[in-house]
């Protein structure tokens, strides 16, 4: 049996890996991706906890590896936008599995969920935040 079989080659992550691996990059992916297009401020208002400087740089580190786009609009006040790339939304699906296994793990999600401002489709507290506001609730 041949152990090299079951080794990861970890070369193609040595451009990327210093941008995906910052603390808030993951979370800015998956919020633009679940908005399409989304300006700073509504950033801000979803990364609790991040400073106006610190998206900034991300939002740069990810702009130069060109995994999202910025689209400014000549308005007064100005407007900006962000959106994945391509490139960037091959990540996004590649990053599905690992949120997955995030979610699944010691049941990590459902402790620290507030279902209010949760960005995961699959979350159950959510569905039944919906159900209230439909009046479906069960009893």
């Amino acid at each position: 049996m041949d152990s090299d079989s079951n080794r990861i080659c970890l070369c193609p992550l040595e451009g990327i890996i210093n941008t995906i691996a910052k603390k808030w990059a993951i979370l800015i992916i998956t919020i633009i991706g679940n908005n399409e297009k989304i300006r700073f401020n509504d950033m801000m208002g979803s990364l609790e906890g991040i400073s106006p400087k610190t998206l900034t740089d991300v939002l740069k580190d990810l702009r130069q590896e060109g995994l999202i786009h910025r689209e400014s609009f000549s308005e007064i006040p100005p407007r900006v936008e962000y959106s994945l790339t391509d490139e960037g939304k091959k990540l996004r699906e590649a990053m599905v599995p690992l949120v997955q296994w995030a979610e699944m793990r010691d049941n990590l999600h459902q402790k620290k969920c507030n279902a209010a401002s949760c960005q995961s489709i699959s979350c159950p507290s959510k569905r039944i935040v919906r159900r209230k506001k439909r009046g479906l609730a069960q009893k």
